[in-house]
């Protein structure tokens, strides 16, 4: 049986190096009827829980530290009884919003995370921020790419803790690799392929230069 996926969507504030942004954000709840993973903790946790209906969930995943993403982790965990896991890298990050709630584990590249059925193996990505991570479903062919792969390219760099040289070649070694049918669901607006977005990261990536970043 392929993974259910569930998507929530949640509006708020995007705040880095003293900007504030509206942004919609894409909450992924991934696994069966019983057991699911959630994929991000964005700007409202119930409707979030609401998404959750009740399954139980393995962990909050943090794809990475920026705070449209992490900023009700901790209500979203407490409300569901489930760990927060992040990035170490990420952790100057998730300190910002969450000063007085350290996350509950800690994500690794490589890690596989059962849940419902299907696995999920972490894949370390950064540039967008360090610790930032992708999770791939192999089995149903879906990449769940948090923000560093949109429909239309790499995730926004030019800001504190990021880096265009280090997401492209995250990219490229990390996700180009996969099938070309691979579905990605961002963080961010529509689903996209990895297949679609190829020719623009390669392209960006010969333009980049060596001394880039």
């Amino acid at each position: 049986m392929a993974v259910r996926i569930d998507k929530v969507v949640t509006s708020g504030i995007f705040s880095l190096d003293g900007g504030d942004f509206e942004v919609d954000n894409n909450i992924w709840i991934v696994g069966d009827d019983e057991q699911v993973v959630v994929i991000d903790a964005a700007h409202d946790h119930e409707p979030i829980v609401a998404g959750v209906a009740g399954r139980e969930v393995v962990a909050v995943v943090c794809t990475h530290g920026h705070n449209d993403h992490i900023n009700v982790a901790a209500a979203l965990a407490d409300a569901v009884g489930a760990p927060i896991w992040v990035h170490p890298d990420d952790t100057m990050l998730w300190d910002v919003v969450n000063p007085d709630r350290p996350a509950d584990a800690p994500l690794a590249d490589g890690q596989r995370i059962e849940v419902g059925g299907t696995t999920l193996e972490v894949l370390h990505t950064p540039g967008h921020s360090p610790g930032g991570c992708c999770l791939y479903d192999a089995a149903d062919g879906v990449l769940f790419s948090g923000d560093t792969l949109f429909n239309g390219g790499p995730g926004a760099t030019g800001r504190s803790f990021s880096d265009e040289s280090v997401i492209l070649r995250s990219i490229a070694d990390r996700l180009l690799v996969l099938p070309d049918e691979t579905i990605v669901h961002t963080g961010h607006g529509d689903d996209t392929s990895v297949g679609a977005e190829r020719a623009g990261v390669l392209a960006a990536l010969d333009g980049s230069g060596p001394d880039d970043g």
